[in-house]
């Protein structure tokens, strides 16, 4: 009960601030025009993202532990300059590279205070693996963010299962930063859900997937075998790293740039079914619920029987990943 004021704070904050992001947006042009490869048909205000970043560290300032001021501080910081980044960028579109750039600063500034990967003991493979895990991250939920509710939803689904993972592990840190993270995120959603009023931008989507990943780097699990927990960040973001995957793997076999928009994402093949925004919506919740079960389990079950769960989770996300692939070429080419 104690994240409970976490959550409400958050979710206040992003839902009371929503609509001012939204007039800003439109006072300054800060739209997304409709074109052949998006969904929506009208102009949308981007800056949505405010709302949730504003909500989020407002949250996790009021109630996060003092023990970890070094912490918070690299979470504002890079938080801040991938705020602004996706900012200029929502309004002026800027180059990969730049995006880029601010995307390893902001893992850099992780890695400064401690919060990186320790797999193998040593920073010539730990810090590289941290930097890969952020930016990959960071982009797979601004490469979601196609869908009416789909990038927010998720990004609130994955917090959940953090928050109950870590309360489960008696983590502090990592349940008050997904706390927060939820209740921000719900609290855009409520505008966002389809049919969405306002998008969150660039601006929004880079600080949602800054923060999953920090939360999947500090999350541990005490006694259970590295064998076994490395594979429940992945289970718990298996909807985001799955869609970022498929994307990139296509766009290369099809002979494009790996960041070259297009309608070839997981929402648009289920889409090419028949399926409409909300059905497609509520099919991608479902796996994400499903899978953040599977990474509870997986988090708290013997090692062996862990094991075996987790490989046959993923040996199924496998098998969906060509079936993805057949979905284009039958429905979509």
């Amino acid at each position: 009960m104690e994240y409970v004021p976490i959550m409400v704070v958050g979710f206040a904050t992003a839902l009371g601030l929503t609509p001012v992001s939204r007039q800003i947006a439109m006072r300054l042009g800060v739209v997304d025009k409709p074109n052949q490869r998006k969904i929506h048909i009208d102009h949308k205000p981007m800056m949505g993202g405010l709302a949730i970043y504003v909500g989020f560290l407002l949250a996790f300032w009021l109630f996060s532990p003092p023990q970890y001021l070094a912490e918070f501080g690299a979470l504002v910081i890079g938080a801040t300059v991938l705020a602004i980044t996706g900012l200029v960028d929502d309004r002026y579109s800027l180059s990969v590279g730049v995006r880029l750039v601010a995307m390893v600063g902001a893992a850099f500034v992780l890695i400064a205070v401690g919060i990186q990967v320790h797999l193998f003991g040593t920073p010539l493979l730990d810090w590289p693996i941290t930097i890969i895990w952020v930016v990959a991250l960071t982009n797979a939920t601004n490469f979601l963010d196609n869908m009416d509710g789909l990038s927010a939803g998720l990004a609130a689904i994955s917090a959940g299962f953090f928050m109950v993972i870590a309360l489960m592990a008696g983590q502090t840190l990592v349940s008050s930063l997904a706390a927060a993270l939820f209740g921000s995120a719900v609290g855009f959603l409520i505008y966002n859900f389809n049919p969405a009023s306002t998008f969150m931008g660039d601006m929004g989507a880079l600080v949602l997937g800054f923060i999953l990943a920090v939360l999947g780097i500090k999350l541990e699990f005490g006694a259970q075998p590295l064998g076994v927990t490395w594979m429940v960040p992945i289970l718990v973001l298996a909807v985001i790293i799955f869609d970022i995957n498929l994307v990139i793997f296509t766009r290369i076999l099809e002979g494009r740039s790996p960041f070259q928009a297009g309608k070839d994402h997981t929402s648009h093949r289920l889409m090419s079914l028949g399926f409409s925004q909300r059905k497609t919506l509520f099919i991608m919740y479902t796996i994400a619920i499903l899978y953040g079960s599977i990474g509870l389990v997986v988090s708290a079950a013997p090692p062996r029987i862990a094991l075996a769960i987790g490989l046959f989770a993923l040996a199924v996300l496998a098998g969906l990943f060509v079936l993805m692939f057949y979905i284009r070429r039958r429905y979509q080419l």
